[in-house]
């Protein structure tokens, strides 16, 4: 039902600020899913584009160089792209999320957010895979630098984020006791799953730091911390403060 201004009218349940039915980024209205759009709309919607842009470059700026990169390191170009694939995937996890607020658009919506970072997670975890098989003639190295620790607590803390989540949704009975139970896990997961993102981007920044990046990569440490800025702007303007409250 839309009111006068053509805007559709707030739900009732929803003027409290505390109902399942307001969407993350804002109230009905705002920058949200409109009943008639489809899912992929919320990938364009606010300036969206932008961040997916951004985001998608700004793990990869050095994939070209790498191509070219000594033998000696044959397998690294492809722990940068892998991690560059599984942060971009994130990235739209995260947006396609946000706008919904109706039911149905929350389901569609959080089986589309499960299988982007299902797939995200298979990329990370080829990365890793990637990662230990490049160290493996030199264990000596592994954890050598802060972007190598950074890298392993971000990994155990996404893997954990992804466990919470799955069984949030799709098990709460079981894990938790109750449909409801569960559904009070939703703000906790929501907060943490924001700070692991924003530790996924702070380990890109490391990464600029690494030997391997000097001397064959050059990524700018300033590019990297300008768009992860711009990426968490865009994103974190959409985020529903009212449904992150926690304490």
């Amino acid at each position: 039902m839309a009111s006068a201004t053509g805007i559709p009218e707030q739900p009732p349940a929803a003027v409290n600020g505390a109902d399942e039915y307001e969407p993350l980024l804002g109230r009905p209205g705002d920058v949200s899913q409109k009943e008639d759009q489809s899912l992929v709309t919320n990938l364009f919607t606010g300036g969206d584009l932008d961040q997916n842009t951004i985001s998608s470059s700004l793990p990869s700026s050095g994939m070209a160089s790498s191509r070219t990169s000594s033998s000696s390191s044959p397998h690294i170009r492809y722990m940068y792209l892998l991690n560059s694939a599984a942060i971009l995937l994130t990235t739209q996890a995260i947006l396609i999320l946000q706008p919904t607020h109706t039911p149905s658009q929350k389901r569609s919506g959080t089986l589309t957010h499960f299988g982007l970072l299902a797939l995200a997670n298979l990329c990370f975890i080829s990365a890793l895979v990637v990662i230990e098989i490049n160290k493996a003639p030199h264990p000596e190295y592994r954890f050598h630098s802060v972007h190598g620790i950074m890298g392993l607590v971000t990994y155990i803390l996404i893997f954990l984020q992804a466990a919470v989540g799955v069984a949030q949704y799709f098990f709460p009975v079981i894990i938790f006791g109750s449909v409801d139970n569960g559904k009070k896990i939703y703000k906790y997961h929501r907060v943490s799953g924001y700070v692991v993102f924003v530790l996924e981007l702070a380990t890109v920044a490391a990464a600029t730091q690494t030997d391997y990046n000097k001397s064959t990569l050059h990524i700018q440490l300033w590019a990297v911390l300008v768009a992860s800025v711009l990426v968490l702007g865009g994103v974190g303007a959409r985020v529903k403060r009212q449904k992150m409250k926690i304490f």
